[in-house]
């Protein structure tokens, strides 16, 4: 029978319904067909890219050469641009406001046939600095209040390119979805006097039936209330609402958490296209008691349409726990 099951930080409800999908690892994933042309983000064509912001692991401090192991430079075609006021208005009952912001290309890897999962430890920890290194950064414009990253890897998760990357676009506005997050666990503080997060790790790690994976500071679970198969978050185990906080040694363990994730999605269903997107407190606020930063992990395996658009509600094929069995320890297949 399906069941509707609600998140307990935005109160979104969503549909597990099993009966209208496959099990677990029956998913067929599509082959991407696009591969192969010139590469902009691959080491020898810096020139072609916009003039990079960061770049580390390059024996000589030459910027915009070759060397570098991870590089980041400004989208050529970004959804917003940094220069220019907001000067923000209205226009009867509609308020608008100049497109102003960053948008930035986080180039993860010289090695254009390198997944993430394919990367080492310390490749992907210096990925994860990059992030940090350029919210800081960033952070410095008054005019911005919002941070996301996100990477779109495969075709039908919007990349447009194959090499690995990822994205950060700076906003002067706090996203609905961020926001929606934040109140529902502002209530869930104000009635219980408790981060919500930390009480979900709580149960998790009481019940068991969901984690894909932890180690001593960060967990990886399929939600309880899971908009997708294969759905995972990732988050610090001890309370901490900002990104940017996080010790050198967190850092590493985020790397070696993160990797063992990535390989048991592959391993479980090789090639699939997904998304992931860094949710950590707004900027210029404090350390928020309430809120808790994680990185939410969303392949690409069912089709959003017309119910979803029009309710808001996602409907799931697949359990989570039955998705946190599979992808539990798959890790130790992949070679």
């Amino acid at each position: 029978m399906p069941e509707l099951r609600r998140d307990p930080i935005t109160g979104r409800w969503v549909i597990i319904a099993q009966e209208r999908g496959n099990r677990p690892y029956d998913f067929i994933v599509e082959e991407d067909k696009t591969k192969g042309g010139f590469c902009p983000l691959c080491p020898g064509n810096e020139g072609v890219t916009p003039p990079e912001v960061l770049a580390y692991g390059r024996p000589e401090n030459i910027p915009d050469s070759d060397g570098w192991q991870v590089r980041v430079v400004p989208n050529k075609f970004p959804a917003l641009i940094i220069e220019g006021d907001l000067n923000k208005r209205g226009e009867g009952i509609y308020d608008k406001m100049n497109g102003i912001g960053a948008h930035e290309v986080i180039i993860e890897t010289p090695d254009h046939h390198s997944n993430i999962y394919q990367l080492g430890h310390h490749e992907i920890e210096l990925i994860f600095r990059a992030y940090r290194d350029r919210i800081i950064d960033l952070s410095g414009d008054r005019r911005f209040r919002y941070i996301i990253i996100f990477k779109n890897h495969g075709k039908s998760a919007g990349a447009s390119l194959e090499h690995s990357h990822s994205q950060l676009i700076a906003l002067p506005v706090v996203p609905n979805r961020i926001q929606e997050e934040l109140d529902g666990c502002l209530r869930y503080y104000d009635y219980k006097e408790r981060c919500a997060f930390c009480d979900i790790i709580h149960q998790e790690r009481k019940q068991g039936t969901r984690i894909v994976c932890e180690n001593d500071e960060f967990i990886t679970l399929c939600p309880f209330a899971s908009r997708a198969p294969f759905e995972m978050v990732v988050m610090p185990k001890n309370h901490q609402s900002r990104f940017v906080s996080m010790t050198d040694s967190q850092f590493t363990s985020l790397a070696e958490i993160f990797s063992e994730t990535m390989k048991c999605l592959n391993s479980v269903v090789h090639g699939v296209s997904y998304n992931y997107m860094l949710h950590t407190a707004p900027l210029h606020q404090n350390s928020l008691q309430y809120y808790h930063w994680h990185i939410e992990i969303m392949p690409k395996l069912t089709t959003i349409a017309g119910f979803e658009w029009g309710t808001e509600f996602y409907i799931n094929p697949s359990l989570p726990e039955e998705c946190a069995r599979s992808l539990r320890g798959s890790s130790n297949q992949e070679e």
